[in-house]
Formats: C-alpha cells, structure tokens, sequence
C-alpha cells in the first residue's frame, strides 16, 4: 500500500501515531472492530444513602470517574525489520511518566491526554504482522474539540458622554467599548476556560455571566504591573504568575462554560489602564 493511503476502520491518533493510515515506510496501523473501548463512557461515582422508615433513597451528587481505554488492532509492515521498529514507535507512543494526546476522529474531532495504565500486549502473527492491545487512563474524563478556541479583549472604556454647554443641555450618550467575549461550549458536559490576564492593571477580576442571567466572578486582589501575566486555570483551581503560585491572593468563583450554551465574559479592574488584556482560552466538551 502506498504512503498516506486512509484504511478502512477508526481514525485515530495516539501521540505521533496515526492509526487508520499507512505511514511513509509503507507501515499499515489499524484499529480493529472493537479496538476502541471505553472511549464511549467514562465510570460514574455516586453516593446513595438509604431512607430511614421510608422508601426508596437520598442521591448525591455524581460524578464521572476516569476514563480507562482500550486499544487494539494490527501492524503490518513490508519487513521485518520495520515491524520491529513499529512496535518500538508504538510502545514510545504510550509514556510512563508523562501525557499523550488520543485523538479520535468522529464527525466531531475529539481528544483526551492519557498514560500508560497496563501492560502492552504485543504477539507476532507473522514476521510482518504484528497484534497488539494498550490499556491507558485519561484522569480529566472529558473529551475535548482537537481545535483549542481564544479571544482577547482589553478592559472595557467609554466613549462619548459629553455635555454641551449651550442651553437645553445637550447630552451625547457614551458608548461601551471593548471588555467583552463571548465564549460558546456546544459540546455535553462543562468546559473549563484558562484565564490569562496580562499588566499593568490593578485588582483584576472577570465576571462571567450565564444564560439564567447569574454571574460568577473570580478576583485578583493584588497589581500586575506590565510584563505580568497570571494564569487562572479553572480545571486546575491555580494561579500562576512568573511560575510562582498565587493562589492565595484569589477569590469568588471558578466559572466554567455550561454545557450547550454561551457565556458573556467581561473584564474589570480597579483602575482603567488600555495597555491591560485579558485572553481566555478554551475547548468544547463531551461526557
């Protein structure tokens, strides 16, 4: 088979690994029929206590658990000796110690980092042919857009709102201008957006309003002067600034996008300073 030719199955993607293709040494991956397991669902938590003198029981809240994936398929190479080095590839595509990327491409591209969380079973059919299975984890069940989504805004300012001294007093009203984004989650579960506020600007915070109308804000009590970034990332509950933890001088709110729906974001401080932005980055997702 030729190079790049798209074989039939699954696409997917494990770090530098392309599954469904065939590779420029003319290496063929696949996935197989059911090469792809627990990629529909994540576990589920739940606390239930029972009633007492009463039907039936008290739920608690629920959550999902990790995500535990399987995959398997087949390698065939033209040699031996590039069937080897495919498994080499393959068993570097699954760290230890550190995260890869799975991506799976659906109608809607999806993808979670995962590691290594079993023992990789490799048997060699032939001497060009090789099946194989990985089991790894993602801890963040969610599965995120491959397409990472940023905006940027400055702090909001006026225009206009000047008063005429000629009698009747002539009022021309001010304009808004700037400190908004409007950041969009089609996808089934929460996202969680990185706020990166860049100096000088003194006591930020941002307000983040839902489509019931409520608002939730996270504040920085402190001054970033100019070259400060702080990071506030709402999946991990940090501040970081200068690579230094800030998180003590945080308070409200970790806003996250609802599922389905849009938010308005704003940006405020204490003190109006044009040279201050606020970038807020995300990913759309999936249960």
């Amino acid at each position: 088979m030729d190079p790049g030719t798209v074989l039939s199955g699954r696409r997917v993607d494990l770090g530098g690994v392309q599954f469904g293709m065939v590779d420029g040494l003319g290496v063929a991956w696949r996935i197989g029929a059911d090469g792809l397991q627990g990629w529909d669902s994540a576990e589920v938590r739940s606390t239930v206590t029972q009633r007492q003198s009463a039907h039936g029981a008290w739920m608690g809240p629920t959550y999902l658990g990790e995500r535990v994936i399987t995959l398997g398929g087949t390698i065939t190479a033209p040699t031996a000796g590039l069937l080897d080095g495919a498994v080499e590839q393959l068993l570097a595509a699954v760290p230890l110690d550190d995260y890869a990327t799975l991506t799976v491409y659906e109608s809607t591209p999806k993808q979670v980092s995962v590691r290594q969380s079993g023992k990789p079973v490799i048997k060699y059919e032939t001497d060009t042919i090789v099946t194989w299975s990985v089991l790894v984890t993602a801890p963040d069940p969610r599965r995120y857009g491959v397409d990472l989504r940023t905006a940027t805004t400055g702090l909001p300012s006026t225009t206009g709102g000047l008063v005429l001294p000629a009698a009747p007093p002539w009022t021309i009203s001010a304009t808004t201008v700037s400190g908004f984004i409007t950041a969009a989650n089609e996808g089934s579960i929460a996202a969680l957006p990185v706020f990166t506020i860049a100096g000088p600007v003194q006591q930020p915070r941002v307000n983040v309003q839902y489509p019931d109308g409520t608002v939730a804000t996270i504040a920085y009590s402190q001054t970033l002067v100019a070259g400060d970034v702080l990071v506030l990332d709402c999946a991990e509950h940090t501040a970081v600034l200068g690579g230094a933890s800030r998180r003590r001088y945080v308070s409200g709110d970790w806003p996250v996008i609802p599922a389905g729906a849009s938010v308005q974001i704003l940006f405020g401080s204490a003190l109006y300073d044009p040279a201050a932005t606020l970038t807020v980055s995300w990913r759309p997702a999936w249960r």
